[in-house]
């Protein structure tokens, strides 16, 4: 087997019992369902005979004894629905819960290349599909293996010629049946392809609607999903169209083979080599025997929807995520934070060219540095270096003289903590998304955080106060109101590292001073790389560092920099004349 078929099966283990009751019960049904005719054939050809002693007696026994198997029938039918399709949920829960935890391992570069949309797809609509392969395809298999065996046997041992004609158009029924399945599930796959899209369009649309509507691009955008819905639709209409033929040809089938007993058994009963009773049963089996057949078909259908949501699975779960944790890992509790960086290179992609080219620095444990310069020289680029969102491609990055790479992810990233300029808030309370930042802390401490950022009068005029709902990305707050509960964050956290990438650059004047007075609290006394836009925020830093595409090509305090009258000055220059 390999190594895929081994994981699909693994994902069994949790549930042995329950697919061996599943399948004991499904035999039942099979083993019933093959009976039932065998009773009616008795009643028919012995107990309505001129010969029968008490009919009705006889009748009523076998009447019991039939209501009994239904009654087991029923039961078993019930366990197979109900408990076969838990299992197959659980088992894509189990999933589910895999992909979503490697989902949360995989690094930045993965994402630059993915559309939520599509990553949600995987997570649902193909997890359902193979849901539906692990209940329904061991059972399908094992009911349709199990009655066509035994319709063929029992209707063999009634009467050869008849069964033998049946069986010849069995040949005829498979492959038009396969024909058409392949077709139907070549249309399925590109229905989940298109769904995909559609989910894309309507992610990207829905993430953005802000611009749409700031450019009054509504008619932009609903022609793109048009344009994807058209896709989606063209692709149902092969799928149905090729259902139809499937299922219509299969009843196509029915029906004949009923014509053709009825016929040639009626031709039989006339040459006495069939009696009626016979034909009654024969008449019954076939009506079996066409939901053997439609269940090996549907496995085949399962099978194929099913393996390749599974194979997409696998595609993700088998992609090493590109940041790994060393093994072993140095796991200390907190850093210092002396930072430095040496001889660093660093390209998004090797097409692309290099961002960062050779660049060295440090920061001694509590310095305040901020680094400066023209947009796309690097800067935002070191805040994601730093806590190893990507990796360096040369040189070496150290926080307390040991290269970050030796760091498991976790001990590092609990050491470092970051502002950036576009903050993410969750679409939960005021009090769950402070909390974030220290998730065991008591409400005093998520107060005393919100406080000490500047936060929490606001917050009291919120109409819930910290229990105030904001909304997907904290959209009911201001941009002001957003960066100082992300910096209340940082406060629960507690770093002794801080990276603020342009943390004040997109807000008003009063929103940057209320802002600005948080951010000069909350790096008291740590090591602070600022990666500074406005100029006028970085006054008070120890050394500034000026970056451009050569390297870092000035250094000094603000005054020591204005004096020099070189790159710094410049842009200093530059931002007064605004």
């Amino acid at each position: 087997m390999g190594t895929r078929t081994m994981k699909f099966l693994s994902f069994y283990r949790p549930y042995l019992g329950l697919l061996s009751l599943d399948l004991f019960c499904a035999f039942i049904i099979s083993a019933i369902t093959l009976i039932l005719p065998l009773c009616v054939r008795h009643i028919t050809q012995n107990l309505l005979g001129a010969g029968a002693v008490n009919p009705i007696g006889d009748i009523a026994v076998m009447a019991g004894v039939m209501l009994v198997l239904v009654a087991i029938l029923t039961l078993c039918n019930l366990f197979v629905d109900y408990q076969g399709h838990m299992m197959g949920a659980m088992m894509e829960s189990d999933m589910r819960r895999e992909l979503f935890a490697h989902y949360q391992k995989l690094s930045f570069s993965f994402y630059d290349e993915q559309k939520t949309g599509q990553l949600m797809s995987r997570i649902t609509s193909d997890l359902f599909a193979i849901s539906e392969l692990a209940h329904h395809g061991p059972e399908d298999l094992f009911l349709g293996i199990v009655k066509f065996i035994g319709v063929f046997l029992i209707t063999l041992s009634i009467n050869p010629s008849l069964s033998l004609i049946v069986i010849m158009l069995l040949p005829f029924m498979f492959v038009y049946s396969l024909h058409f399945n392949r077709k139907m599930n070549r249309a399925m796959r590109l229905s989940k392809q298109r769904v995909a899209e559609v989910n894309a369009q309507v992610e990207d649309s829905l993430a953005g609607i802000r611009e749409v509507q700031s450019f009054a691009n509504e008619p932009l955008e609903q022609a793109k999903f048009d344009a994807a819905n058209a896709r989606f639709v063209e692709s149902r209409r092969l799928e149905y169209k090729s259902e139809g033929f499937f299922y219509g040809g299969m009843d196509a089938f029915t029906q004949l083979m009923t014509v053709m007993v009825v016929v040639f058994g009626a031709v039989a009963i006339t040459g006495a080599a069939l009696d009626l009773s016979d034909l009654i049963t024969f008449l019954l089996y076939v009506g079996i025997l066409i939901e053997p057949i439609r269940r090996l078909v549907n496995f085949a259908r399962w099978y194929q929807e099913g393996i390749t949501g599974f194979h997409r699975f696998m595609d993700i779960i088998e992609l090493p995520p590109a940041i790994q944790n060393p093994v072993p890992a140095h796991e200390p509790e907190r850093v210092r934070g002396k930072l430095e960086l040496q001889n660093v290179s660093f390209g998004y992609r090797a097409d692309f060219g290099s961002v960062l080219r050779d660049l060295s620095l440090k920061i001694a444990v509590g310095e305040y540095v901020a680094l400066v310069g023209a947009s796309g020289v690097g800067k935002s680029t070191l805040s994601a270096l730093i806590p190893r969102f990507y990796d360096a491609d040369a040189g070496r990055i150290c926080l307390d003289g040991v290269d970050i790479r030796e760091y498991s992810l976790g001990a590092l990233r609990r050491n470092i903590g970051t502002v950036a300029q576009d903050v993410y808030l969750f679409g939960a309370t005021v009090a769950e998304n402070i909390r974030y930042g220290k998730p065991d802390a008591s409400d005093a401490e998520v107060v005393a955080a919100a406080k000490q950022a500047y936060a929490h009068r606001f917050i009291m005029a919120l109409p819930q106060g910290y229990d105030t709902e904001i909304g997907q990305r904290g959209i009911k707050l201001s941009a002001g109101q957003r960066q100082r509960l992300s910096i209340a964050r940082l406060f629960l956290k507690d770093p002794p590292l801080i990276i603020l990438d342009e943390a004040t650059s997109a807000l008003d004047n009063e929103s940057e001073r209320v802002v600005q007075q948080s951010l000069e609290r909350l790096i008291e006394n740590r090591s602070t790389l600022v990666i500074a836009h406005r100029l006028s925020t970085i006054r008070n830093a120890d050394r500034i560092l000026v970056l451009t595409p050569e390297g870092i090509c000035e250094q000094g305090s603000h005054e020591e920099l204005l004096e020099s009258d070189g790159v710094y000055a410049g842009l200093h220059d530059l931002q007064l004349a605004r």
